[in-house]
């Protein structure tokens, strides 16, 4: 089996796949502050409960794939990989590695590691053009071309964040529970803030891909808008322009990526 592993700023997702298929997934905090050894041991306890796999640290995986936004954890889970799954074939998505998207921007090497494989996937998935949005830490918005290259994106504050600054800067405000109001028109300031979080993003989900669709294609319409991510369906129900919905678009172009560079290694 596969072991994929998704570290964002804020949290971190695994996914198991048998072939082409997931069979299991987790959802942990990325904590920058764990070491090597404790990820080790974290990873043991996750998937020691899976059926399919051995008691032992590395029983039944046959092969990792890891992409990072966080450079410290990155750095300890290459140590994982060596230190605990030394006999198994491992890819660490860093500049260099083989993904099959061309990157068309100022500079490569400071997109996300995990806009590229979202990229990666949208186009063996969807084909391009298409518009990637990724409900993170961050809201990302990625353009695929039409040929399969990424073409660059859009980088917007992300729901969590954006709720914990009016907790912060507002003098009568507070940190809220990111849910769908009974009404636009908020009767409380928990409604209130609540459907300004999830309106106001849908409506920029909606402003921000339509300028991007007329730029990427002579016919928006040809566009695939792919939404992703651990908060994407707070606003898949608001918006008009998301086509499709998939919440494990990364674990999949880790997947691809990987059995694009296992021969390699």
């Amino acid at each position: 089996m596969l072991l994929t592993i998704d570290v964002g700023n804020t949290h971190t997702v695994l996914g198991l796949f048998d072939g082409d298929d997931i069979v299991e997934h987790w959802r942990i905090s990325t904590d920058a502050r764990r070491t090597a050894d404790e990820l080790a041991v974290l990873l043991q306890g996750l998937m020691g409960m899976h059926p399919l796999l051995g008691d032992e640290l590395g029983d039944g995986i046959d092969g990792i794939a890891i992409c990072a936004t966080v450079p410290s954890v990155l750095h300890e889970l290459r140590e994982v990989t060596r230190r605990y799954y030394g006999d198994v074939p491992a890819v660490l998505v860093e500049p260099g590695v083989k993904t099959g998207v061309p990157i068309l921007t100022d500079n490569p090497k400071e997109v996300g590691a995990d806009r590229i494989i979202n990229s990666v996937a949208a186009v063996d998935l969807y084909g391009g053009p298409a518009i990637v949005v990724d409900f993170g830490t961050a809201t990302t918005f990625d353009a695929v071309s039409a040929r399969g290259e990424y073409v660059g994106g859009v980088i917007a504050p992300g729901i969590e964040i954006s709720v914990e600054a009016l907790g912060v800067r507002g003098a009568q405000l507070r940190k809220i529970e990111v849910a769908r109001p009974r009404s636009v028109i908020g009767k409380n300031t928990v409604e209130a803030m609540q459907s300004g979080i999830i309106y106001g993003f849908a409506g920029q989900v909606d402003g921000v891909v339509n300028r991007m669709a007329r730029e990427l294609a002579d016919d928006p319409e040809d566009v695939t808008v792919i939404a992703t991510g651990g908060l994407a369906p707070m606003v898949l129900g608001e918006s008009s322009v998301i086509d499709e919905h998939e919440p494990w678009l990364t674990l999949i172009g880790l997947r691809l990526v990987y059995e694009r560079n296992v021969s390699r290694l």
